[in-house]
């Protein structure tokens, strides 16, 4: 690969993570002008929301099989089609059913665009500028979501909410051309694919969020939705099962034997699920309780994008000083603390106060994302990383995608309680609260890890013996 090849692929594939980034943040600011123009309430688009998660969770364990099958760049380009496809499909949407069909088709693309661009970019940059290319894709990370909520709202307010799926076009269309001039067409012999695994726990886990998201709703009878959620668990059960029998399953299941991994994917889980929720409790409650515009609520909530950039600068230093142990523990009951605490904004809070506990809270939840994803491969070992990958991206997007339906159940069974309206502000108040405690709770899984769990990684190698707690290790394993 030539060395013009070798500068312009970060800049290639951090354009496609851009516009997935962004488009994943750019819609929640929008919730309560979509829900209008489809004629439909605000909190039936949750579904909208988890049909993207739930597509990425599906088809991420398979995206890099796809690659070794029929060529990363073949595969990359097909994603930005496919996630551009589902762009215009949701630019289309005339009703609430064509946009949770259109948002599952984006999420498609974006499962295949997302891991096969950094596959393509491991394989392709020498060792020696791998950690500069790296840094260039990271980039879209940090700033798609600071983008995404203010020009979600300056579009919906002063033009039309459609135009925030039309964005994306030129940017993917350039990343297309750009791809097929400049990025290699690798090629690795793919292992077999577990195609029995993979229909089990896709269909299952789309099932079971199916028929959980839409139970008690009216967009399918309770029947119907008690039977595909059902389905969806039994097929996830079969799954084990199959597993545990296979000797290369799609989703390897032992790698929860291992402590650290355990706690790094089970409790960011639960961790996840409460901040899940906030990018549509947030936007919700500043709009429809609050009654601020699309633009104002925007301005708002991408402040906590702005803290979590501003942590990620010092990350590393605060696990080296307190150790993975006492950062996860202490930082998931503050993270959840603050998380509670948006449930004390009021219409008369002022607005310098709420940006302020956003900044921070951003800062902690970072912390928290962070030191979750380092503390989950400390111990794997390299044959198993891949498979170690693929599950705990997929149980990531499942967290995410949970948190959205969880906070839209929160506010319909309070009104229901209340006599009040679902999107009543009062509502928000108690929402935020018990997502708060569902993150709290991760704490727990935290605090079973050894007191000198991923020293190493951490940087403190040394001081792990002084740090060692024996008595997590003596808990039941789970």
């Amino acid at each position: 690969m030539s060395l013009r090849q070798q500068r312009l692929l970060p800049l290639i594939i951090a354009c496609a993570l851009f516009i997935e980034n962004m488009d994943s943040t750019v819609i929640s600011t929008s919730l309560p002008a979509i829900a209008n123009d489809l004629g439909t309430e605000p909190i039936a688009l949750k579904l909208a929301l988890t049909a993207y998660l739930l597509a990425l969770a599906v088809f991420i364990p398979i995206s890099g099989w796809v690659a070794d099958r029929f060529g990363g760049r073949r595969t990359f380009i097909t994603a930005i089609a496919v996630f551009l496809l589902g762009s215009v499909c949701c630019a289309a949407s005339v009703s609430l059913e064509t946009m949770v069909v259109a948002r599952f088709l984006q999420g498609m693309g974006g499962a295949m665009m997302v891991p096969v661009g950094r596959l393509i970019l491991l394989r392709s940059v020498p060792k020696a500028q791998l950690v500069n290319a790296l840094s260039w894709v990271t980039i879209p990370a940090l700033v798609g979501p600071m983008v995404g909520p203010p020009l979600g709202g300056f579009i919906t307010t002063y033009f039309d909410w459609r135009w925030i799926f039309l964005i994306n076009i030129p940017m993917g269309l350039l990343g297309m051309v750009m791809a097929r001039r400049f990025i290699p067409d690798l090629k690795e012999e793919p292992v077999p694919l577990d195609a029995m695994g993979f229909l089990l726990s896709g269909i299952g886990l789309a099932a079971a969020m199916f028929g959980f998201s839409t139970l008690g709703r009216h967009q399918v009878p309770t029947g119907w939705a008690l039977a595909m959620l059902a389905l969806g668990i039994g097929l996830l059960l079969g799954y084990v099962w199959h597993a545990r029998r296979h000797p290369r399953p799609l989703l390897d299941l032992r790698l929860f034997r291992v402590p650290t991994y355990r706690a790094g994917v089970l409790g960011g889980m639960l961790f996840r699920i409460g901040i899940g929720a906030t990018p549509f409790l947030l936007p919700l409650m500043l709009q429809l309780g609050f009654g601020l515009s699309p633009v104002q609520s925007g301005l708002l909530t991408f402040v906590s994008a702005a803290g979590a950039m501003f942590m990620k600068t010092i990350a590393a230093r605060v696990l080296k000083r307190f150790g993975f142990r006492r950062v996860l523990i202490a930082n998931a009951l503050i993270a959840s603390a603050m998380l509670c605490g948006f449930g004390l904004f009021r219409p008369t809070t002022p607005h310098v106060f709420i940006l302020a506990t956003l900044f921070v809270s951003g800062c902690f939840r970072s912390l928290q994302f962070t030191s979750l994803n380092a503390i989950s491969y400390a111990d794997v070992d390299a044959p198993r990383m891949s498979q170690a990958s693929s599950l705990a991206g997929m149980m990531q997007q499942l967290s995410l995608s949970l948190g959205v339906a969880i906070g839209g159940y929160i506010l319909e069974i309070v009104g229901w309680i209340n006599h009040r309206p679902e999107t009543d502000v009062h509502n928000f108040y108690i929402a935020f609260v018990v997502v708060g405690f569902i993150s709290a709770s991760s704490a727990w899984m935290m605090w079973r890890l050894p007191g000198d769990a991923g020293a190493e990684m951490a940087g403190r190698a040394e001081a792990g013996k002084e740090l060692a707690d024996p008595k997590p290790n003596q808990l039941p394993a789970t």
